[in-house]
């Protein structure tokens, strides 16, 4: 599963709730979080983790310029973002490699690795969150090869192929993404294909996760876009890690309260 958060924005107290009730009904292996809230005194993963009984490995992050400057007046000391990943098995170990900012703003992103040790032996999974500017597909795509190559160098040799997840704020067709898969076009890494999960979708099913039923989008672009992703390497011989289905998740009001801005995205995989 993957899924963006939303930070601090909105009704956000309300929405932690929400947030949980989701992922308690989803009841994911692995999950990668994005725009996860932080404070001096700790963070919402770290909730989320002891409220479901999961593992989690965490990766702390720069807040974007654009975001300093509507901080309230009364903001926590400390108040920060950073990435997640929530695991129902032990995660063996972790990894943060800093994404470059190309000729974009100094955004502190960043990718987080972490070895999640399943029962059928070990997923090297993988979350981040790009740049987010509207044309800043040229830096995106250097921040793709710098996360292609942190697969490149962290899946390990295991029958399992590795699972990268994340909000990528880029659109199927986009260089950036086309980058990352590499059928389309030559992959960052030579020799390194990893597919886009929802190629697996049913006929019709709704696929944008940017979604303008979502109110919290009621002043956004008006346009209804897929930019949150699950995508793995190719299956085992034996069909380890072959998608068998993916869908939505958290598109729709919990008691009343959207979760968040960004839908989430749910592949079920071979194991």
């Amino acid at each position: 599963m993957t899924w963006n958060l939303w930070w601090r924005f909105g009704p956000w107290e309300r929405r932690q709730g929400a947030i949980a009730a989701v992922l308690r009904a989803e009841r994911p292996d692995i999950c990668g979080l994005q725009e996860v809230w932080s404070t001096a005194e700790g963070h919402l993963a770290e909730r989320l983790a002891a409220e479901l009984g999961m593992h989690l490995a965490w990766a702390p992050a720069l807040l974007p310029p654009h975001w300093r400057e509507r901080l309230p007046a009364d903001a926590p000391a400390g108040l920060g973002v950073g990435l997640a990943v929530l695991s129902r098995w032990p995660v063996e170990e972790s990894a943060v490699v800093p994404l470059p900012r190309g000729d974009g703003p100094d955004e502190g992103r960043v990718a987080l690795y972490a070895r999640i040790a399943a029962p059928g032996g070990p997923v090297p999974f993988f979350t981040t969150h790009l740049h987010s500017g509207p044309a800043g597909s040229g830096v995106r795509c250097a921040q793709v090869r710098t996360l292609a190559r942190l697969v490149a160098d962290r899946r390990g040799g295991g029958a399992f192929p590795p699972v990268v997840t994340g909000d990528f704020n880029a659109e199927p067709d986009s260089d950036e993404i086309r980058l990352l898969g590499g059928r389309l076009t030559a992959p960052a890494v030579p020799g390194q294909m990893l597919l886009d999960a929802w190629r697996y979708a049913g006929p019709g099913q709704p696929s944008a996760t940017w979604d303008t039923t979502n109110p919290y989008l009621a002043d956004g672009l008006g346009l209804d876009i897929r930019v949150d992703y699950i995508h793995t390497g190719l299956p085992a011989a034996d069909g380890t890690g072959r998608v068998r289905s993916v869908r939505r998740a958290g598109d729709g009001p919990v008691d009343g309260v959207w979760p968040s801005d960004h839908f989430a995205v749910v592949a079920e995989l071979e194991a």
